[in-house]
């Protein structure tokens, strides 16, 4: 990993600047990507903003700033966006600070800030290297999450596209799917989740992989498919649904052939379950047939106990004697074939034989 510091006046950071929703901010002699397209669209408060313009004519120094060097020379702003833009917006006389735009100040007070140097460290190293130094710096001014630092990692055409669908507020995926999807588009909470699913948790490699793909469509058709596949299968919306690993399910079930009128009944009866804690877990469930998934409310300490001495401390299935806390409660009608967890249908079976139970 190769990281050099370096002292750049904002004449030159400035030259070439442009602030555009569609072809994103830009700097440096066009050099320099501020903020890509599709990207986090958090912008500073004007507190914050004329903060960063008075340290500036100060002469007061600001945090340290992170490019990342591309292969192709150029770079993109890891850390410093927003100083970056407000510093900008500055100089192209898009607000005032103490009343006074830019162009309103003296000669001498432009040049003063015109040669302001930043300090920048230009970070250029292998997708690993970079993605692991991040991380460990992860970073002054607002934390970056981990798809965020990809992004710095895996930056070409391939990224471009996909944050075109999934990382602005009103994106083609926010309009499909918001109502399953935790997390917000700027945060690319979404692209992350969506590379999670067709990836099997890989995001990186998946990442690598298609970083020079001209597209992301295989990206965005699978994912049109995954929610295609939710909304025929459990046409019924719960807020239960919000969250829950679409992509894995159907990348396990796309091909089974489901009803959706038996689940729904099914899923009904089991909100209605009091045995259910996991509601959530219930899609999952339905599909799997896990009861991993449900969080099956447990028999109290008082049942088990009552139980226990009913038995003798003898365990229902072998009959050996054992101490209470060598046994486990178990349903004696199971708990899938309608049991209750309560009293009346309480067991104490030595831990062994409830594991062998459990398995079959």
């Amino acid at each position: 990993m190769k990281i050099e510091l370096h002292k750049i006046p904002v004449s030159e950071i400035f030259e070439g600047y442009s602030n555009s929703d569609e072809e994103g901010v830009v700097g440096y002699g066009g050099k320099l990507n501020i903020r890509p397209k599709y990207q986090r669209e958090f912008v500073y408060k004007g507190e914050q903003r004329n903060a960063v313009i008075n340290t500036v004519r100060k002469n007061y120094p600001l945090n340290v700033m992170y490019w990342v060097k591309n292969e192709d020379g150029t770079f993109e702003v890891l850390d410093g966006q927003q100083r970056t833009i407000s510093i900008c917006e500055y100089l192209s006389n898009n607000f005032s600070t103490d009343l006074k735009l830019f162009a309103n100040l003296t000669g001498d007070q432009q040049k003063q800030i015109l040669d302001y140097e930043l300090m920048v460290y230009f970070c250029e190293g292998t997708e690993s290297e970079k993605l692991e130094w991040f991380e460990i710096v992860n970073i002054a001014g607002a934390v970056l999450n981990k798809q965020e630092l990809r992004n710095a990692v895996y930056t070409g055409a391939w990224l471009s596209d996909a944050k075109r669908n999934f990382s602005k507020t009103n994106c083609a995926a926010a309009k499909i799917a918001i109502k399953y999807l935790n997390g917000t588009a700027i945060r690319q909470e979404y692209l992350e989740t969506a590379i999670d699913w067709i990836s099997g948790g890989n995001i990186e490699s998946y990442m690598s992989e298609h970083q020079h793909d001209h597209t992301a469509n295989e990206l965005w058709s699978y994912f049109q498919s995954v929610i295609t596949w939710v909304n025929s299968t459990f046409p019924e919306y719960r807020k239960e649904m919000k969250g829950i690993k679409w992509g894995d399910l159907f990348n396990c079930f796309k091909s089974k052939n489901l009803d959706p009128i038996a689940l729904e009944k099914e899923i009904a009866c089991l909100m209605q379950n009091d045995d259910v804690d996991n509601k959530k877990g219930i899609y999952t469930y339905v599909l799997t047939r896990e009861e991993k998934h449900l969080n099956i409310r447990t028999f109290s300490e008082n049942m088990k106990r009552e139980a226990y001495e009913k038995q003798n401390g003898n365990c229902k299935n072998c009959g050996k004697h054992f101490k209470y806390e060598e046994m486990e409660g178990d349903h004696i009608d199971p708990w899938h074939s309608g049991g209750k967890t309560n009293a009346d249908n309480c067991q104490m079976l030595c831990k062994s034989c409830n594991r062998r139970k459990s398995g079959k």
